[in-house]
Parts: C-alpha cells; structure tokens; sequence
C-alpha cells in the first residue's frame, strides 16, 4: 500500500471520528422540534465532540468554560443553546429586553457568527437580533436601536462597549445568556477593560459560556470574574500518525483537527521565496490561504506574485487588519467564493474564520505567538473535511518543530524541492521596472525584521542571528535598506550580491499618475534649493568640523551652579509672597506663578479656593527654604535684604 493511500485512509478515518454517535435529536434535555428542523435543513445530524458536551450543559443551567481544537463545531455548540434557552421562555419579550449577547474578537468573526446563527433565530417568534461591529455607522445603530430594539446582540466588545455607554433605552436586567468566543484572543486584543464593563452591567444570574481554542491563564482568570461554578469541557482529538508510512504514534493528545496534515519544510533564507512559489505551483487548482508576518509583507508579495511567469493568471487576493472596512470584506467574500486561488493575508484571518473548502495552509512566516500556530493551520480540516498545512523554517529555527511537538502539535518533515526556479531575477526585474514594487520590498523587509524581533518564542527566533544579506536576496530587493538593526548590530550582510550600475533614485513608478506627482515633487524641491543663498548652499555642501570636546565642569563648579540656580528660584518665591501679603496680586495669581494652582480650570472637586492655612504653610515652607540656603556660599547679599525687608 502506497504512503499516499496510506494517508487518505488515515484522513477517512479521521472523518468518521469528528462526529460522535450522538444525534442533536436525541439530547438531554431534549431540543425543540423547530432548532432539530432548522439543523437538520443545515446538513447538521450529528454532533462532534464540543457539541454533544458544552449543548447539554448549557440547557441544564450550566456555566461552561470550553476549550477544544479550531474547526471543532464550536460556533453551533454556542448558538443552539443560546435560541433553545429562549425558546423555553412563557412570553415574547419586549422590544428593548435585551435576553442573549454573543461577544467575538474581531468584525468577520461576528459576522460570521451572525448568518450561521440566522437559521436558527429564524425560529424565534418576536424575537429581533442585531449585529454590531466597527466599520458601520454609530450613529445609525443607536438609533435604530433606540427606535426599534433587540433581544439578541452579536458584535465586537468595541462597539458593544460603546452602544452600552452611550444608550440607555435597552433594558439587560433580564439576560438569559452571554457568551464570550475565542475568549483567549478577546484578552490577546486587549479587549479586557470593555469585557469587564460589560459583564458589570449585566445580571449575575444568567448562564455563561466561554469558548476558545487554549485555556490560558488570562481566560481563567476570566472565567473567575464571569462564571459560578463553571464545568470545564476540554476536548482533545487523539494521536495522530507522524510518519508518512503512518506506522510511528505520537503518545497523548492531539491539538490538531482530526483531518488536518501538519508538515514542515526547512530551507535557505535566500531559497525561502522559491521554494514558496514552486509550492505553490505544486499546488495549483487548490484553494490556498498564506501567512505572512506584517501587513507591509501582505501588500509586497500581493502585487509581486502575480508578476511571476509561474503564477500568471492565478488568483491572488490581500487581506489584512490595515486594509479599510470595505476591501476587506470584498477580499473575503472573493476568497471565499473561489474554488482555487490564493490568499496572502495576516493573523487577522488566523482565527474563527469559517472559510468554505480552504485546501492548504502555508505558513510563509512563523507566527509570532505560537498559540496562533494551530488557529492559522485550523483554516483547513474543518468539521469532517481533511487538508494540508505547511510551515517554512530557515536552518536556525528547527528547534521550532520540537517545541511544537511538547505542545501536541506534531509536525512531519517534507524536503525542498531540488527543481525550483530561482525567481529573485524576476523580482529584482520588477523593481527595475517600477518603483511601487521597489519601495514595497524595502517597506516590507524592514517590517519583518522588526516584527522578528517581536516573536514570543526569542529563545527560538534569534532576531541578532538573522543572515541580512540572504534575507535581502528572497525579498529580490536591488539595496539592503539603511536600518538601526543592521547599522548597530552587525548583522551578517554575506550572500547579498547588488545590481551592478543602477541608481535607485532614477527607477520610475509603472503608474504614469503618480510618476508625475514625484517628479512634480522633486522639482519643487530643486528650485527650493536653488532659491537658498549661495553661503547657506555652501554651508551645506562643507564638511562640519568636529566640535571641541568641552572640559567637564569640577564637582566645586556643578555645586555652585546648583546653588545660584536654587537661590534665584527661592528668591523669585519670596518676593512673589511678599506681594500677595501686600496686596499686589491675589491668591489665583499667586498660585499660578508658583505652579501651585491647577492648571485645568474649573476641575478642582469643591469648585473653590484652596483654605488661606494651607497658602500660610506653603508660604512659611518657601521662607524656611530660603533661610536655610542662606547659609550657603554666595548667598549673604540675599540675607542681608531680606533681614532689611524685615525691619521695615
């Protein structure tokens, strides 16, 4: 039997295994006839594992903190409870009664969360939901909301924070149930201050379940804060074959899909781009998803793929957390609706994402936090479908593979490939040819330096042991860019070789628009310069001489300055203090020039001014100072008048 036989009767079995023998029909407690309708109208019979073990417990008055792989059904283990639970209740509520809130990380999460959940909200009579994510219009949700209600909201803890701030017609006292998902990622985003607030204005009678992928010690915390007594449900796919053979076990648990292959390649940094495009045509016809580290890299290799005699004509889509509202969501549903292409995206579409029929996942750039290793490769394999994912290492990161493995996460070696074309000539021709692909490159390189030095895993990920040169060579860029790393660390520069006879400064923009707003640009510049007096061009054109090193001053020299600088500041006290006692300025005056008085005006708690013996004691404090520095060198003069002041 072949090893690619061997493979697909292992992925067949693996299948089968997603689902459990439990059908959604026969739970308990019993679901209502019209959600067993509305699954079985999805294709839905039988439950997997999270589903047949997070539904019941929900439907019992059960708080849950959930943890299972990605792709594992979560999303449905969470709505089914939530339209069951007010299924059950005697009336309809009210408009305003606000009975269910589901909370995810990010707006395609929410969105998508939303039209699973359609179906089955469909069944709820008098029951209205609402969607609220970035991206749309404040203005017209609150007011919609004010006029018309909901009973269920989904949306992003922003904007869900922010409707809550803001409007006070929706009534929470009634909640039935709250839902947190992707609850590690909620905390990653720094979305905890709006979990809180929100959890804050909600009963603490209600059921609460919490999903997510990894239990970190930040969602337990969490899970302290929000839920009584919660059951933990874990649920783990077992060992999986890591040879190809599919003879050698990995001992315990899996953290990977059932379905999903894992392998990874270790190359070269200067092979590393290569090796990526003639993977790629490897796998042509298949729907693909690559990572990149940065949204800088995303944009780079977006525009220079295409370019490639290799992959002309292949679909090749952008998608990151910088693009604007509107792209993104083109991007995604375009991707989606493909049945092979190319999406080069970010972490922004590592998590939640319920792309249908993604066949292979490639990892271009480790992520930096290695939980989102497995979110990013649980694009594919999802439910009881198979797929493939694959990492890219340089030689130095091959210790990433045993760390992976303690993780549950196992990994089989597939070698380079020994016919790749090299593809950095058409690159370094393409940015030969238009200045956008150049500056993208440099744009780029840098990014992923400094988003290297980032990497959670730096024991690893050895930022000081990047090869420069070699990494310049698989971005095909014509110039290693001028950057503090490279300049103060002395970073290996070997294996760049330059194009010979080029200025940089001369390579023009392929769009003939924005050509002529540079040269626009740097005329403008030149006839500044030329209007500039000849002394000052010359001053400009002259080497500076090197400054004198100035002698450092005896610790008798920085004494006395010190002195001089405390007197005059003492003196300047005094002499105010004297005129407020005589009545030349008032008290707000007086505070003001000593830096007494607040500076925010009208934000004093009492709305009034500070008590006159809290001014005598700052006044008796700058008279103790000054008597006290009187004694000091140089400081008679000052005595002697202010003894004369005295006595007058």
């Amino acid at each position: 039997m072949s090893s690619s036989s061997s493979l697909a009767a292992a992925a067949a079995a693996a299948r089968k295994r997603a689902l459990t023998e439990q059908k959604f029909s026969e739970l308990s407690p019993a679901l209502s006839p019209e959600v067993v309708k509305a699954l079985r109208a999805g294709g839905f019979r039988r439950c997997t594992p999270v589903q047949a073990a997070a539904i019941p417990l929900l439907l019992s008055h059960k708080d849950v903190a959930v943890a299972a792989a990605t792709g594992s059904g979560k999303t449905l283990a969470f709505v089914v409870p939530v339209v069951d639970i007010l299924r059950r209740r005697p009336s309809p509520p009210k408009p305003h009664e606000v009975l269910g809130i589901i909370i995810s990380p990010t707006r395609e999460l929410s969105s998508q969360i939303y039209n699973v959940a359609q179906p089955f909200f469909a069944t709820l009579k008098g029951v209205t939901s609402m969607l609220l994510v970035g991206g749309l219009d404040i203005k017209a949700e609150l007011k919609k909301l004010e006029e018309e209600g909901a009973n269920i909201l989904v949306g992003t803890p922003g904007k869900l924070f922010d409707v809550m701030e803001r409007l006070d017609t929706l009534n929470y006292k009634n909640l039935e149930i709250l839902i947190l998902d992707e609850a590690d990622r909620l905390l990653d985003l720094g979305f905890q201050k709006q979990i809180t607030s929100i959890i804050s204005k909600l009963p603490k009678l209600r059921r609460t379940g919490l999903f997510s992928a990894t239990q970190t010690e930040a969602v337990k915390e969490l899970a302290k804060a929000g839920l009584r007594n919660p059951v933990r449900v874990e649920v783990k796919t077992e060992a999986k074959p890591t040879s190809k053979d599919g003879a050698q076990q990995e001992l315990g648990p899996s953290k990977t899909p059932l379905g999903l292959r894992l392998e990874y390649m270790i190359c070269e940094a200067s092979k590393k781009s290569s090796q990526l495009v003639d993977f790629l045509v490897q796998n042509n016809g298949k729907k693909i998803m690559v990572y990149f580290a940065t949204c800088a890299c995303v944009d780079y290799w977006a525009v220079v793929l295409p370019l490639l005699d290799s992959l002309k004509g292949s679909p090749i889509i952008p998608y990151h957390g910088k693009m604007k509202q509107g792209p993104r969501e083109k991007a995604l549903s375009s991707f989606s609706a493909l049945s092979s292409g190319i999406l080069v995206c970010t972490d922004v579409a590592a998590r939640g994402l319920d792309i249908p029929h993604v066949d292979l996942i490639v990892q271009y750039d480790p992520p930096q936090d290695p939980n989102v290793f497995i979110h990013r490769a649980g694009r594919t394999a999802r439910y009881d479908q198979e797929g493939d994912a694959i990492v890219f290492l340089l030689p130095k990161e091959d210790t990433y593979v045993e760390f992976l493995k303690r993780r549950g996460v196992p990994l089989t070696e597939r070698e380079c490939s020994t016919n790749a074309a090299d593809i950095v000539p058409q690159i370094r021709s393409a940015a030969l040819g238009d200045r956008n692909v150049m500056e993208k490159g440099l744009t780029a390189f840098v990014s992923f330096v400094r988003a290297y030095k980032e990497h959670h895993c730096s024991y690893i990920f050895r930022w000081k042991d990047l090869e420069i040169g070699n990494l310049a060579m698989e971005y095909g860029l014509l110039q290693i860019p001028s950057m503090p790393e490279v300049k103060h660390h002395s970073l290996s520069l070997e294996g760049f070789t330059p194009v010979d006879d080029v200025d940089v400064t001369k390579i023009k923009y392929k769009d003939k628009a924005r050509e002529k707003q540079r040269q626009k640009t740097l005329k403008r510049k030149a006839e500044e310069l030329a209007q500039k007096p000849e002394t000052e061009k010359r001053k400009r054109k002259a080497p500076e001489k090197p400054e004198k090193p100035k002698r450092k001053k005896t610790g008798k020299q920085r004494q006395a300055v010190q002195t001089k600088e405390d007197i005059d500041e003492l003196g300047h006290e005094y002499r105010l203090l004297k005129k407020l006692k005589r009545g030349v300025i008032d008290e707000d005056e007086y505070e003001k020039l000593t830096g007494f008085g607040d500076s925010n005006d009208g934000d004093s708690s009492d709305g009034g001014d500070p008590d006159l013996d809290e001014r005598k004691e700052r006044g008796n404090k700058v008279l103790k100072k000054v008597k006290q520095k009187g004694n000091a060198k140089g400081s008679r003069k000052f005595v002697g008048s202010k003894q004369k002041s005295r006595r007058r």
